[in-house]
């Protein structure tokens, strides 16, 4: 194994770590979930590992997902590896951790009655990391991770990472079902219904606060807010890391075509494609509007402005959102996401929707104290 010395590659700057960190957690949750129901079982690890191949209950969408879920953690590991040093052992080891983490997750599978582990999904995950750290280090051969950081260099500050990390996931975020487009962070009402049901029949659930009404459902001016405010925040974020007027300009065009083409194939995924659309109501296509609007509007602030500004639009985007309630149908699709092939899919999504947001409030509180953000 390689240990990196004077002679080695340059050690980068890399937003790879931190994304196979939160990749490697989405995969814990993803496999985990619901994480209730531990008992033993009565099952050897040996038993699954020495089971027939394939299994009676396999599909092609099961294969397909077992491949393509750990081929990301293997490309970021390997980049990561390759960008700090460590050429000759990125490969191997990307593949080896991938495949570690998957058994592990098999065999914590065992006390999970809800969770079946797998040996073909063991080998299917290790193919699938190992076919990413081979294709990060065909890129980084072929000079593509080069001309990445090239581009980054010209687009974007230095301290950009934890930014383009966070930029990185909100499509991922919006991919989960959510009550409003673009309304990631609506957990009040789920919160309060978790933490009644932990302290029922305890002294202590008198302690939670009483609504003195119901939540009220969004009107449509308050909706296109909502839509408008979710839809600006990432363009707030690209501009507090961005160089360049022009590149903001194109990066908040991208922000909406991605952030819109997510929600339609959220909207697919639960509905059927040929629902992909219909949730463009008369509000929500206003508040897009307005939300290019104050995209553009919002183009020539400095970069620490942009930051300052996109805490009070998370904050007021938030409110919002935990002001209202969520719908009845709006549970029903949840259900098809806990049930059948999405149960791979809830626990990762729900968690990205859930606190992308709060991530990046955090981040940009941290980043507008620092002097670097300003322009």
């Amino acid at each position: 194994m390689d240990t990196p010395t004077e002679s080695a590659p340059a050690r980068h700057q890399t937003s790879a770590w931190p994304l196979a960190l939160v990749y490697a957690a989405l995969i814990v949750f993803a496999s985990l979930f619901p994480f209730d129901g531990w008992r033993a079982q009565g099952i050897a690890p040996q038993v699954f590992l020495l089971a027939h191949i394939p299994p009676p209950y396999w599909t092609g969408f099961d294969i397909a997902i077992n491949v393509v879920g750990y081929a990301p953690l293997g490309f970021l590991l390997a980049l990561a590896l390759l960008r700090t040093g460590w050429p000759r052992s990125a490969i191997p080891l990307a593949a080896l951790a991938g495949a570690l983490l998957s058994l592990l997750m098999e065999f914590l599978q065992i006390y999970l009655p809800q969770r079946v582990p797998s040996n073909l999904d063991l080998v299917l995950n290790a193919g699938g990391s190992l076919g990413g750290a081979l294709l990060a280090a065909l890129l980084e051969r072929l000079g593509a991770i080069d001309r990445w950081s090239r581009f980054r260099a010209r687009w974007f500050v230095p301290q950009a990472r934890g930014a383009l990390v966070l930029l990185a996931l909100w499509p991922w975020a919006l991919l989960f079902p959510a009550a409003e487009p673009f309304g990631l962070g609506q957990v009040l009402e789920r919160l309060e219904s978790a933490l009644a049901d932990v302290l029922d029949g305890t002294p202590f659930l008198v302690w939670l606060p009483e609504r003195a009404q119901a939540l009220q459902p969004l009107s449509p001016a308050a909706e296109m807010l909502c839509v408008a405010l979710g839809l600006l925040v990432p363009c707030l974020l690209a501009y507090s890391v961005a160089v360049h007027t022009g590149r903001r300009a194109a990066l908040a065009l991208a922000s909406v075509a991605v952030g819109v083409a997510a929600t339609a194939l959220s909207a697919a995924l639960s509905y059927g494609p040929a629902h992909a659309w219909e949730w463009l109501s008369v509000p929500v296509r206003a508040g897009i509007g307005m939300g290019m609007v104050l995209a553009v509007a919002t183009l020539w602030l400095p970069r620490r402005a942009c930051a300052v500004l996109l805490v009070l639009v998370l904050a007021v985007h938030l409110g919002l959102l935990n002001d209202a309630p969520t719908s009845a149908y709006f549970a029903q699709t949840l259900q098809a996401w806990e049930q059948g092939r999405f149960i791979r899919f809830f626990g990762m999504g729900q968690w990205l929707g859930w606190l992308w947001p709060y991530a990046a409030l955090v981040y940009v509180l941290l980043r507008a104290s620092r002097r670097e953000v300003a322009s």
